[in-house]
């Protein structure tokens, strides 16, 4: 059954390097990130019966949504945490969307906040999740007793064994690779809200930046910015009357195969294969009839494997397929338009749901010069862990 329910208005902070503001606690800023969202949807707060968050309420470890939903002032029939890593935002979009379809609620936020927040005065011993790198220390984990001890820690060595293999089976191309990065800050360099706002760069450049995990530079991976996203989901009818043009959610899928590469199937084949299937068969239509992607791109590697993974190219063609085509908003294969977080900047998990943000803003006409011409249909991709967690969403303006 085709799905209906719609974004409707979205908000989100301009990344920043070196916050310029008035740090609030995290529940502060989600809730008046919500307001602009509901604002912007022409929606008013009373109306909102659904929650889609993510864990990064630091004042609640637990029972995040009810915390939200108390500080707020909500009575909600859908309360969801979304523990999918980079996957979160779009895996809070389709929930949102089918729980609406299914009569459970009518107004749901999905958003998600890491700005600074007031220090605080009694802070407690650092979390080793963060100073092993892993995302999980605790006894009987497996990544506790087979991959800490052994240095395979944190996010830049696991995409860096992606990108080794790949280069391996397919040809050892960086100028291809570093060209994503090269295409998408040709996209950040006009938008005002970037991080590298202003600021392109060269392949040279990005194959000149420092090494971190070889084969990939520094240009090459994504830039941590303070910022916050959310976007409203609410019913076609609802969204009939809200300030902007409708944009359905068309289409969604998501796969999870493994939490850590050492238990990956197939470094190459990862879970965003058949997540992108099923979002596209659910909307029914094809890579080719895409007028837009915005794919999750923690690293290059990242970009490459999903544009070949969802099918956009074959096997071992997505070196090629870069070089052949403009990836920037100028292009005839707009990826990532806002910059993508390697050009925006990743702001914690709202970095996922800039890509969300942004496709809803090309499909109603909001991109101010990054506009493109052709903007009814975008394939946004979330990915988690290190290549494991996999949403994918289809959005159709109306």
């Amino acid at each position: 059954m085709p799905l209906s329910a719609c974004v409707a208005g979205v908000a989100q902070h301009r990344a920043q390097r070196h916050f310029r503001g008035s740090p609030l606690f995290s529940i502060e800023q989600w809730a008046n990130l919500a307001a602009e969202a509901l604002s912007d949807a022409g929606i008013e707060p009373g109306e909102v019966d659904g929650i889609c968050c993510g864990g990064d309420i630091i004042e609640a470890s637990r029972f995040v949504p009810a915390t939200i939903a108390e500080y707020c002032g909500w009575s909600v029939n859908l309360a969801e945490r979304v523990d999918l890593g980079g996957a979160s935002a779009v895996g809070a979009v389709w929930r949102a969307a089918t729980a609406i379809d299914a009569g459970l609620c009518d107004v749901v936020v999905c958003g998600f906040v890491s700005e600074p927040r007031p220090p605080d005065p009694n802070p407690g011993p650092p979390d080793p999740g963060y100073v092993y790198g892993a995302s999980s220390n605790e006894w009987g984990s497996p990544q506790a007793e087979f991959d800490i001890p052994y240095g395979n820690l944190g996010q830049n060595c696991g995409y860096a064994m992606y990108a080794r293999r790949y280069h391996d089976l397919h040809g050892w191309d960086e100028a291809s690779r570093a060209k994503i990065v090269v295409d998408q800050r040709a996209s950040a360099a006009v938008n005002p809200d970037a991080v590298f706002h202003g600021v392109p760069v060269t392949a040279d450049e990005v194959l000149s930046s420092p090494m971190i995990a070889t084969p990939l530079h520094m240009f090459e991976i994504v830039m941590p910015v303070s910022g916050a996203a959310a976007v409203v989901v609410t019913s076609q009818k609802r969204a009939g009357s809200a300030r902007h043009r409708p944009v359905r959610v068309a289409g969604f899928g998501e796969h999870i195969t493994h939490k850590t590469p050492t238990y990956a199937p197939d470094l190459l084949t990862t879970p965003v294969a058949a997540a992108a299937q099923k979002a596209l068969a659910m909307a029914g239509i094809t890579p080719a009839d895409v007028d837009m992607v915005q794919i999750y791109d923690c690293y290059s590697i990242t970009v490459l494997l999903t544009i070949e993974n969802s099918g956009f190219c074959g096997p071992g063609q997505g070196l090629a397929f870069v070089r052949d085509h403009d990836l920037s908003y100028r292009g005839d294969f707009p990826c990532n338009t806002h910059g993508g977080q390697l050009g925006f900047g990743q702001a914690g998990l709202a970095g996922g749901m800039s890509h969300v943000v942004e496709a809803v803003a090309q499909i109603q006409g909001r991109a101010g010069e990054r506009q493109l011409a052709r903007h009814d249909r975008a394939y946004v991709s979330g990915t988690g862990g290190v290549m494991s967690e996999q949403s994918a969403l289809v959005l159709v303006g109306l």
